[in-house]
Formats: structure tokens, sequence, C-alpha cells
């Protein structure tokens, strides 16, 4: 398989979760636009909830029903891509730069599936990590996060700043806590092995 046959595969398989009645988040990327169709496609009964307006117009013009997630207190099932994925299961996401709300959406869910190519599988984490920024404070919040830079992109979809952290990653775990604890960053790209229940790899 190629890396884009990969990623249908995986996605495809990932559809095959979801049941009829079920409430299920949505991730953003390219392995999730092949969910979509795929999901479309059984004709289920769900409720769905989209972490990028990417996903949700997407999600809409296929016919999925996608709801505010204000309207939603648990999800039973969140399907997303990862930019990264490590054996122990640390991933990096952000590649999109929709991080924080597919953070938010992965830890609502009752299970979260990450569905990936085989390319994205990784010995160990390396920079990039992507950060959601408060523009308020920006250069201060940068220069204590450092080393890193700005992203030349669109502010996230809650109009944050979008940066990347590119110093080592030697304890994922030491780096994520440094973040979280960090005034100004809104979210970071590290996803921890207990909130990811499965990994699809497409042709493995």
């Amino acid at each position: 398989m190629d890396v884009e046959q990969e990623k249908r595969a995986a996605a495809e398989a990932a559809a095959e979760l979801v049941e009829d009645g079920m409430a299920v988040g949505l991730g953003t990327g390219s392995t999730v636009a092949f969910l979509l169709p795929a999901l479309a496609a059984r004709r289920l009964s769900i409720r769905c909830v989209a972490t990028s307006v990417r996903t949700e117009v997407a999600a809409r013009e296929l016919g999925l029903q996608v709801e505010s997630f204000d309207r939603l207190e648990r999800l039973d099932l969140a399907i997303d891509g990862a930019d990264q994925i490590t054996p122990d299961r640390w991933v990096i996401k952000g590649g999109g730069a929709a991080h924080t709300r597919e953070k938010v959406v992965a830890a609502a869910a009752d299970r979260f599936v990450v569905i990936a190519s085989s390319d994205k599988l990784v010995d160990a984490l390396r920079p990039p990590v992507p950060l959601e920024l408060l523009r308020f404070g920006c250069a201060a919040t940068l220069r204590r996060v450092a080393p890193a830079e700005l992203r030349d992109v669109p502010p996230s979809p809650d109009g944050n700043v979008i940066a990347d952290y590119l110093g080592e990653i030697a304890d994922p775990r030491e780096l994520a806590a440094r973040f979280a604890a960090e005034a100004g960053v809104v979210e970071h790209g590290l996803f921890p092995p207990e909130l990811i229940a499965d990994v699809i790899v497409g042709g493995r």
C-alpha cells in the first residue's frame, strides 16, 4: 500500500467501530478526510462533534449530523489522525492547528482511536510540538517556552495563536507538564498514552 491507501484503510477500519446511536467525535486532517465518507456510507443514526470548521463542513456535505459540543456531555467514540506515534503510544498532533479542540474531544470520549498511515510511526518523538497560545502576552509566552516560533497560519478555531516548540523531547511527560504549567499556553500537541484506547495503522 502507498500512504494514501494506508490512510484510507485505517479510516475505513475505524468507521466500522461506530455503532448506531453513538455520539462521535470527528478529528481533523488528511486521514480523517477518508473517515468521513466511509462513515457517511454506513448510514447510521449518529450525532457528531467536529474539531474544526473544515471537518464540520465536509461532514455536513456528506449528510452527517454535526452538532455543537455544548449539547453533548460525553462522546462514545472519538477518531482522529496523528503526526507522530511512538511504540508506547505517545502521540503528537496539531499539524492542522486544531489540537486544543482535538484534545478536548478525545478526553470527552469513552474511547479515543487514532488512525494513521505507517509513516507516522516513530521510535521517539521529535520536534516540532504544536502549541496554542493566548494572543495576550504572546511574545512573553514564546520566550518562556523557547525554543519556539510562531507558525504563519490563521488563528486556531478559538482565535488563539499557533506556534511550534522546536527543542528536544527527552521526556514527553515532563515536557507536557512544563507546557501545562505555563501561563499563556492554552494547549500543546502532546497526547499521552492513557488518553488513547486504540491505534489503527493502515496496512498493518
